[in-house]
């Protein structure tokens, strides 16, 4: 399975007579699966379904889902709301009380807000036709679910050929590093030597114990191959997780988080200028790498 983004759209829709719907699925980052659905009154059965389906399709990200129905429900018929009407009829007598005016028309009263109401005249369905519907909506939104994983891999595609040049960057700046003048073994060598001259010279003179410490702490801090080599073993593994596909996204911001620490510790072990510009040209990339892995599942 190609590497997938956390980000994808989906619609599906589909007709049953009268009957017709339409499913929409939207999904962002997050750090989990977390599945939020929107479903009209009636359909809560389908929840669910819909828990299942997307469990197996998506590792990661935070999904919407939701259905609107339209149609189905009977004829459209006009009614009086004879309370409403009452009420206000009370109230016009009230007034005439205290003000002198005719009599509201009968179009006036009809015109108030609430004394017209549309009501539906609901229809009997047979069980197995409702059945039959809501098996072809759950038909459907499984279509709709296929179509948000293959917007969520065709984004992970773009996002992948984004890695795969930002690796390529970090390669080519880890061989740089690995020839800069300052790492060569006579560069090495030669500024062990110095140091540890200077150490012999102390004044006073440290002990034979501690002389060997230092001597070996100055061999750490001056070498800074063992990190470009695990420099290229980082980029080897990242490329092999994109290769392989399916949810590799904490794994990669895992490598991420590798890639930092060796461009900090090289960048700490730098003692020319050239070495130092490597370094940080590594922590930028790396940090654009991180970007863009955290959008993948």
């Amino acid at each position: 399975m190609p590497v997938a983004s956390m980000t994808g759209f989906a619609r599906g829709a589909g007709q049953d007579g009268s009957v017709a719907w339409a499913w929409e699925a939207k999904s962002v980052n997050g750090r989990g699966l977390d599945v939020r659905c929107r479903l009209p009154a009636g359909m809560d059965a389908i929840d669910p379904e819909i828990r299942r389906i997307a469990g197996k399709l998506f590792a990661r990200g935070s999904l919407s889902v939701s259905l609107q129905i339209d149609g189905g429900q009977g004829q459209t018929r006009l009614s009086v709301n004879r309370d409403a009407l009452d009420q206000m009829l009370d109230v016009c007598r009230e007034l005439r009380q205290d003000v002198d005016a005719a009599p509201p028309s009968l179009e006036a009263l009809l015109a108030i807000r609430g004394v017209v109401e549309l009501a539906e005249e609901e229809e009997e369905e047979a069980p197995e036709t409702r059945s039959q519907r809501d098996a072809l909506i759950v038909s459907n939104l499984r279509e709709t679910l296929d179509a948000l994983l293959a917007s969520r891999q065709d984004e992970g595609a773009r996002i992948a050929a984004v890695l795969a040049d930002q690796l390529d960057e970090i390669a080519k700046l880890a061989e740089q590093a690995a020839d800069n003048a300052a790492l060569q073994p006579e560069a090495l060598r030669a500024r062990l030597n110095e140091r540890v001259g200077a150490l012999i010279d102390a004044t006073p003179a440290l002990p034979e114990e501690r002389l060997a410490q230092e001597v070996a702490l100055l061999l750490v801090k001056s070498d800074g191959r063992e990190e470009i080599d695990r420099l290229r073993a980082h980029v080897a593994a990242a490329r092999e997780l994109i290769e392989a596909g399916g949810a590799v996204g904490r794994r990669l911001d895992f490598l991420c988080q590798e890639f930092n620490r060796e461009a900090n510790t090289l960048c700490s072990k730098a003692t020319d200028v050239e070495l130092t510009r490597i370094g940080l040209d590594l922590k930028v990339v790396i940090d654009q790498l991180r970007e863009q892995v955290q959008n993948l599942e």
